[in-house]
């Protein structure tokens, strides 16, 4: 397959427990954005370049654990989960939790800065003593866009359980909205088209239903399949598929009107 013209991103579902089952935090796009506008997704965006300055390694926990593609995706991931909903894995250097709430509220303004193109997580990390929490990450999935399309993503999922005390809070500017939410909800939102939730989106919140707690959904990462929808004619339809073998069940999209 070529990646020539593929776009690195990363993305996090942001997990916490409650009574009524695990939610994610999950952002409205503004519909300005040129991808996903006006849906309910996932923080998360492109790879940055700076994302792969190799002396980041030195501001990540357990760095050794992952190569360099990873480790930059992973990197991407936390920074991309901080911009957009306020949410921050890392740790004060040598400490083994997560940064308070009081501390992150210290933080805040690095978010507009990320989101100017003013800062670095390298220069984050070193202005602020951080190490990024890259192994609270659990990879969850991988999707390609489809051959067929104008702009193709290469985008890696990850979960994480959200540290209890960030509250989450969507920027206003890359999105207009937020919501922790079950995937059950999520759904029937979906289903009631109360909100717009593409495909792949749609696909990780069905896989993530089934599962009881985020112990039980972080325990659930591992051997993952790479996604990439394909079309295919049935009669006068056509229909967006997935491979059967990624653990989504045998999906079929109606796109006969288009995507």
């Amino acid at each position: 397959m070529s990646t020539d013209n593929l776009i690195p991103a990363a993305t996090v579902m942001m997990l916490r427990d409650t009574p009524e089952g695990p939610e994610v935090f999950m952002v409205v796009r503004h519909h300005e954005i040129d991808f996903a506008s006006g849906a309910l997704v996932f923080p998360g965006g492109k790879l940055d370049p700076a994302d792969t300055d190799a002396g980041l390694r030195a501001h990540c926990a357990k760095a050794d654990a992952y190569d360099d593609k990873d480790l930059a995706l992973r990197v991407a991931s936390i920074r991309e989960s901080f911009e957009e909903c306020g949410i921050l894995l890392a740790r004060e250097k040598g400490s083994d939790d997560f940064i308070s709430a009081a501390r992150l509220q210290q933080l805040e303004g690095w978010r507009e800065k990320f989101n100017q193109g003013e800062a670095t997580m390298a220069d984050f990390a070193a202005a602020e003593n951080l190490e990024f929490a890259v192994d609270a990450l659990a990879f969850f999935a991988h999707w390609i866009t489809p051959k067929n399309m104008k702009r193709r993503f290469d985008t890696y999922f990850y979960m994480a359980r959200a540290p209890e005390d960030h509250v989450g809070l969507h920027d206003g500017s890359e999105s207009v909205d937020s919501v922790w939410i079950t995937a059950k909800q999520a759904l029937a939102d979906a289903d009631a088209q109360k909100r717009t939730v593409i495909f792949p989106t749609r696909m990780n919140i069905e896989k993530f239903a089934k599962r009881a707690s985020v112990d039980d959904a972080l325990a659930q990462c591992g051997e993952v399949v790479t996604v990439v929808p394909f079309m295919e004619k049935e009669g006068d339809k056509t229909y967006l598929r997935i491979q059967t073998e990624a653990g989504y069940g045998d999906p079929k999209m109606d796109v006969s009107r288009g995507l």
